[in-house]
């Protein structure tokens, strides 16, 4: 039929190259924004923390607990495992997650399925893993966030929502390295210098230089000709 419309066309959202860029100036206004900022960095320090605690059972150890703060900051207690591994994967694992999201949210028919996969991540830390008060009512909080959006119809603006969400992770998870940088003894490269005896900077630019690959690749997946 002459006026049929592609296929590629109901199941893609990936963005123009102009669109992309206004979804990372967004998600970089709203990463420097004092207060509002907060519930984001929850996002961040979430894909952190489960990133340590998925490593932990992978290499063989135990999670007893993931525990986030008001200041957007989060602790994994585990026990076990192989430590190198484990340190490691917290900034790596929030920079691929935060590029997993973009990616999904470039599947038009699959947001409701990428919003509900998220929301059930969310709520099975909350189960195995949440074991204060605090933390219990910030998982609620990231799962109703997840949630509340499958009651919009508008899908396209949900894929715009969650692109632009994607990058914010990775925003946040290429600024929160940074921080180590003034901490002296503390933190996963403070961690990672006195297991392999490479300075913690070194680890620190290797989390910057794959979150800052994450954010190329999302760039490089953008639709040139537009939406």
């Amino acid at each position: 039929m002459p006026n049929s419309i592609p296929h590629s066309q109901h199941t893609s959202a990936v963005p123009s190259r102009s669109r992309f860029v206004i979804e990372l100036f967004i998600a970089f206004l709203i990463t420097k924004l004092p207060v509002i900022s907060i519930p984001f960095k929850w996002f961040e320090s979430f894909f952190h923390e489960i990133s340590h605690g998925i490593a932990t059972i992978l290499t063989g150890g135990f999670v007893s607990s993931i525990q986030l703060f008001p200041n957007g900051a989060g602790l994994c207690t585990s026990h076990g495992g192989v430590a190198i591994i484990i340190s490691f994967s917290g900034y790596l694992g929030a920079a691929l997650w935060g590029y997993l999201i973009f990616l999904l949210a470039t599947w038009q028919q699959g947001i409701k399925f990428t919003l509900s996969l998220l929301a059930a991540t969310v709520l099975g830390a909350l189960v195995f893993w949440a074991r204060d008060l605090l933390t219990i009512v910030i998982l609620l909080f990231l799962a109703v966030l997840f949630l509340l959006p499958l009651k919009v119809k508008k899908s396209r603006f949900l894929n715009s929502l969650l692109r632009t969400l994607g990058i914010m992770i990775m925003l946040n998870a290429m600024a929160s390295p940074m921080v180590l940088f003034g901490l002296n003894g503390q933190g996963d490269a403070a961690m990672l210098a006195s297991l392999t005896w490479i300075p913690a900077w070194i680890w620190v630019c290797i989390w910057l230089a794959i979150s800052v690959m994450m954010l190329w690749f999302s760039w490089m997946k953008v639709n040139v000709k537009g939406e």
